[in-house]
């Protein structure tokens, strides 16, 4: 391009001054007709390498837009397989293997299925263990009832006993009925510890039967949207 430039400058410098002679050729035309070209080309030539700067070595770069799946797996199939061809939404670029997934999904539907029925065994053990306090309860009512009865009867037998002895000493009674009466009093007093023991241990019954029915309401855990955790985290 540099040769190219000279070579029209000198065309005009040669109409100008040698054929049409309109300037003098003298030493003051000589020394410009040197000095514009030298500093034409040198303007161009750093103009040219800020605004187009040039380098023996050429490197040639493509955009390419990387596309990375978010799932891991063997690729089985390229329907897209030309280059430079236009693709939209929906398009099918890969696809993977599905394989490891698809065993993945159906271990965890067994999983599913498994939990589903462990949690109903314990929902049918929790209403055994609420039956079960259900039950104590009422043995504990029950033996409350016959403490209250042996009591009653307890100080009846006592009353006896002291009239009796009353009667005795006076001359009034027979000791057979003071006997009997004093008989009363002993099976009364062993009735009355049989009917506490019986309601201490509806108590420690009552006591078991709360403590499963914790331990039960502990394995079936908090529900999570009408589910139970353990199932709501397999099935999500």
């Amino acid at each position: 391009m540099e040769i190219l430039l000279l070579g029209i400058y000198s065309f005009f410098v040669w109409l100008i001054v040698i054929k049409f002679k309109w300037l003098p050729w003298n030493i003051y035309s000589q020394v410009t007709v040197v000095v514009i070209p030298i500093i034409g080309l040198a303007t161009l030539i750093l103009t040219l390498n800020v605004v187009a700067p040039s380098s023996p070595d050429l490197r040639v770069f493509r955009y390419t837009v990387p596309i990375v799946s978010q799932v891991r797996g063997r690729v089985v199939e390229v329907p897209i397989v030309e280059g430079n061809v236009l693709v939209k939404k929906g398009d099918v670029l890969f696809r993977i293997d599905p394989t490891p997934y698809k065993l993945q999904v159906n271990t965890l539907q067994a999983q599913l299925a498994n939990a589903i029925a462990q949690q109903k065994e314990v929902e049918e053990s929790l209403k055994g263990a609420k039956a079960k306090v259900l039950e104590t309860e009422g043995a504990i009512t029950q033996a409350g009832a016959r403490t209250a009865e042996v009591s009653a009867k307890l100080d009846l037998a006592r009353k006896r006993v002291a009239q009796n002895r009353e009667l005795v000493a006076t001359g009034a009674g027979s000791k057979f009925d003071l006997e009997q009466a004093e008989t009363s009093l002993r099976e009364a007093e062993g009735q009355l510890a049989a009917a506490r023991s019986a309601e201490a241990q509806a108590r420690a019954g009552q006591g078991q039967a709360v403590a499963s029915r914790e331990q039960v309401q502990q394995r079936l855990g908090a529900k999570s949207n009408g589910e139970y955790a353990q199932i709501a985290q397999i099935r999500a």
